[in-house]
C-alpha cells in the first residue's frame, strides 16, 4: 500500500490503459458531432439546435430532456434520418449515417414516434411482426424463430392479450406499447422513442421505463427517448440530455448533473424547488403568516399537515423559529392519529382529518388577525 500511494506517478498508464479499456466495452453506438439540426425554408435555413457535440453507449438508456420547443422531436427525427441534418454528421457504429443503405440502416436503428395514426386494420400480432421486415425477405414470410420473437416481445411490452385486436380498438397508451413492441421485435442494436410514455398512466409510465431500462442492460442496446416525465427520467436513465434554445445541450449522468446544478439551470422556474439529494421537483407556495406546529417532525401526520398548511398560505414554524412572532393560534400533532388547534393556550378543535382542520383553522385565525388589526388601530368592534 505504501508503495502504491508513493509511486502514483507510476501507475498513471495504467490507469489510462484500464480506463480506454472500460471505454471500448462501454462502446459509443451513436455520435454527434457538431450537429445543425432544423429545417429548409424558403429563403435560408431556420436553425432549431446548434453545434451539437455528444454520444450514446450500448448498454444505457438515455433520456432527452428540455421545455417544449427546445428541438427534442426534431433531434430525434434527425438521427433517425427522417430529416437531413443541416450541418455537421450523426455517426451510426463508427460510420456517418448518411453513407448507410435503407436496408441496413433498419437492422441497426429502430424507431418509435408519437404520432402512429396511420397504421390501421391490422391486428396487434400483425403490427408488431412489421418488426421482422428488414429480415423475413421479398416475400415478407415469417419463419418459427420470427414469430417466437413476436410472441416474446407482445409478452415483454405486457400486450400479449391484445394480439387478436385491430390496431384502430386500442386506446392510446396500448397503442404505444405495441409500437414499442414492434421497435423490439426489430432486433436492433439502438431504438429511438420519441414521448414513449406520453398516452399511459402512471404505472404504466413507471412499468415502462423501467422495461426500457431492462432492455438496454440485458440486451446491450442503446435506448435513447425524449420524454417530459423529467422526475421518471432522473431516477431511471443511465444519463441524461438537457436540450434547450439558448443553454445549448448539455449530458451527463442524473447525479452529476443534480450535484452541478445544471437541472436547476435547465428547469427551475418561479414557484419551483428542486432537492438535489433525491432529484424530485416540488411547488413552492407563498405564505402570508407563520403558524406555530408543535409533534414529531419524523412523523408521516407531520408532515403531510405542514404541506397542507403551507399549500393554504400558512408557513408552519417551530417554538424556537416562533419565538419573535406572536402566533394566537398552535397546531398539536401528538401522533395519536388526531389534529388539535390551541387557542391562547386553550384546546378548541380535535379532528382526525386534515380536511377538517383546513376547514376550520381558517376562520380562527382570519378572527385573530382582525382582533389584531382593531387593537393597532385602536378601533371598537361593533358587535
Amino acid at each position: 500500500m505504501f508503495f502504491i500511494f508513493n509511486n502514483f506517478h507510476l501507475l498513471t498508464p495504467y490507469i489510462t490503459i484500464i480506463f480506454c479499456i472500460f471505454a471500448t466495452i462501454m462502446s459509443i453506438s451513436v455520435e454527434l458531432k457538431n450537429l445543425t439540426t432544423g429545417y429548409q425554408i424558403k429563403g435560408g435555413k431556420k436553425i432549431i439546435s446548434h453545434q451539437l457535440c455528444a454520444s450514446l453507449n450500448g448498454g444505457e438508456m438515455t433520456c432527452l430532456l428540455g421545455p417544449n420547443g427546445a428541438g427534442k422531436s426534431t433531434l430525434l427525427r434527425t438521427l433517425a434520418t427522417f430529416q437531413p441534418a443541416l450541418d455537421g454528421v450523426v455517426e451510426v457504429m463508427g460510420q456517418d449515417v448518411k453513407k448507410y443503405k435503407s436496408k441496413d440502416l433498419s437492422r441497426l436503428v429502430s424507431v418509435v414516434l408519437t404520432d402512429n395514426s396511420g397504421i390501421k386494420n391490422m391486428t396487434v400480432e400483425e403490427v408488431v411482426a412489421m418488426g421482422r421486415s428488414p429480415y423475413t425477405g421479398f416475400w415478407g414470410r415469417l419463419k418459427e424463430k420470427d414469430q417466437t420473437i413476436i410472441k416474446k416481445c407482445l409478452n415483454w411490452v405486457g400486450v400479449e392479450e391484445l394480439a387478436k385486436r385491430k390496431i384502430q380498438t386500442l386506446s392510446d397508451g396500448e397503442r404505444q406499447k405495441v409500437m414499442i413492441a414492434k421497435a423490439v421485435a426489430q432486433e436492433t442494436p439502438i431504438i429511438l422513442l420519441d414521448e414513449p410514455t406520453a398516452y399511459l398512466d402512471y404505472p404504466s409510465k413507471i412499468a415502462m421505463m423501467l422495461l426500457l431500462h431492462r432492455l438496454a442492460k440485458a440486451l446491450k442496446k442503446t435506448i435513447f427517448m425524449s420524454t417530459h416525465d423529467l422526475e421518471h427520467a432522473l431516477q431511471v436513465a443511465d444519463q441524461v440530455w438537457l436540450l434547450d434554445n439558448e443553454k445549448g445541450l448539455t449530458t451527463g449522468m442524473p447525479e452529476d448533473l443534480s450535484i452541478d446544478g445544471s437541472i436547476e439551470r435547465y428547469f427551475i422556474k418561479e414557484g419551483m424547488t428542486f432537492d438535489r439529494e433525491s432529484c424530485t421537483f416540488s411547488i413552492h407556495h407563498d405564505t402570508a403568516r407563520n403558524i406555530l406546529v408543535e409533534g414529531n417532525p419524523d412523523t408521516l401526520e407531520y408532515h403531510l399537515c405542514t404541506k397542507a398548511l403551507m399549500r393554504n398560505g400558512m408557513k408552519p414554524v417551530t417554538a424556537v423559529e416562533g419565538t419573535s412572532t406572536t402566533t394566537d393560534v398552535t397546531i398539536c400533532i401528538p401522533g395519536d392519529g388526531t389534529f388539535r388547534m390551541m387557542e391562547k393556550g386553550e384546546e378548541t378543535i380535535k379532528v382526525e382529518k386534515i380536511e377538517h382542520l383546513i376547514h376550520m383553522i381558517v376562520p380562527a385565525i382570519t378572527k385573530h388577525q382582525i382582533s389584531a388589526i382593531r387593537e393597532a388601530a385602536e378601533m371598537t368592534p361593533y358587535e
